[in-house]
């Protein structure tokens, strides 16, 4: 199957200058295809809706290297030829999924707010001794070594990404599955909001968001960000008290709001990092007990985003990335996964008789049977219901 791997760079200078580089060559290109497509729309609307609707990204990149490159943006030379063209493919490929209901409209990217990244060519990228050789930048020196492929086998969808401090490359390759000697155990998982998992063997993995740690860090993001409005909000008053009758100067960060603007970005990433650091070692200690199978509920997170009391611990808790981990890792190991459909009453069912009870309530922790006389946790029961479970 296919996987991909993330490793930290460690750039020179100089080679930090050229990513950033290609970063914005990827940007501008991106933004470019979006802004034509947009400008053949509207002289489209405004001639009675006749002629072209929309611009091909071949059109737009041969009027990028024949017209633009050797002229008024000779800039795009200093970059890999790949980077522009990839970044025209990626808007590209955002449009088309717009146009079949598959994504929400595409925007343009912004400079400060999204993060840089640009594409590397699969076919100049070679793995070497403490790092690896990319097209125009040479050798770059890594974290940890690239991970080995067979002959006539390339990376691929190779990719740089800037997180607001380290660098890293991102590839795909083909791994091969596990062989590992796996129980006759159907392991059933149920996620909640007070607990991340709890397992029909009886563990439970607890909400990373209740730590300390986690929050502690959200305490210093909501002074932080307290701070960014003041510090906007004097921006403002300073930039009124200071314009010119005669020459409206338009609005602009000062360098104080990108520092503060800077500090919030690395506590995100603080956060998101502490968050998917604790999904894999959970889903990873899961995938270790070696179950014959692991069964899941489908969950409808768009829809449990909706309630306004649940929707930022929802968020939090990440469910969608447990379920893609657990996914491919039991792929890995040989293990089968199965996900039930969210209709399924495995919160509502009786793990001992098979009752169903129709008025459970949300605010039910304990799960009591009127038949049988069970008294279990709500979350446990729902779990070993699921492991239980057949498909038909």
């Amino acid at each position: 199957m296919l996987i991909t791997k993330k490793i930290r760079l460690k750039p020179t200078t100089e080679q930090e200058i050229l990513f950033r580089k290609s970063a914005g060559v990827s940007r501008w290109a991106y933004n470019f295809f979006l802004g034509e497509n947009k400008r053949i729309y509207r002289e489209y609307i405004d001639n009675g809706k006749v002629g072209k609707k929309s611009i091909s990204e071949g059109d737009v990149r041969k009027y990028i290297n024949n017209v633009l490159k050797p002229t008024t943006h000779s800039w795009l030379k200093e970059v890999g030829s790949n980077v522009m063209k990839q970044g025209v493919k990626d808007a590209n490929l955002a449009l088309q999924r717009y146009f079949k209901d598959l994504s929400g409209k595409p925007k343009f990217k912004s400079k400060h707010k999204d993060r840089p990244s640009f594409y590397v060519n699969y076919e100049s990228l070679s793995r070497k001794q403490g790092g690896f050789q990319g097209e125009k930048i040479g050798f770059v020196k890594t974290s940890e070594s690239l991970p080995k492929l067979n002959k006539n086998e390339k990376y691929s969808n190779p990719r740089i990404t800037f997180d607001g401090k380290y660098w890293y490359l991102s590839v795909g390759y083909e791994a091969k599955e596990n062989t590992v000697e796996l129980t006759d155990e159907s392991l059933g998982i149920d996620l909640g909001v007070k607990d991340l998992a709890i397992c029909s063997n009886g563990k439970v993995y607890k909400n990373i968001n209740k730590t300390q740690r986690v929050k502690n860090l959200e305490k210093k993001l909501k002074r932080e960000q307290r701070k960014l409005s003041r510090k906007i909000e004097n921006n403002i008053q300073s930039y009124k008290s200071n314009r010119s009758p005669v020459y409206k100067r338009p609005l602009k960060e000062c360098q104080n709001v990108q520092k503060q603007n800077r500090l919030i970005r690395n506590i995100h990433r603080k956060l998101a990092n502490i968050r998917q650091n604790y999904l894999h070692q959970t889903t990873t200690e899961i995938v270790k007990t070696k179950p014959s199978r692991i069964v899941m509920e489908s969950l409808n997170v768009s829809e449990m985003m909706k309630n306004k009391h649940l929707s930022k611990a929802i968020q939090q808790q990440k469910f969608y990335e447990f379920k893609r981990q657990i996914e491919y890792k039991s792929k890995l190991n040989g293990i089968e996964f199965i996900q039930v459909d969210k209709f399924y009453p495995s919160s509502k069912t009786c793990s001992c008789c098979g009752n169903i009870k129709k008025d459970l309530k949300l605010s039910d922790r304990m799960y009591k049977c009127d038949v049988c006389g069970l008294v279990i946790d709500r979350d446990y029961n729902a779990s070993i219901n699921l492991a239980n479970y057949e498909v038909i």
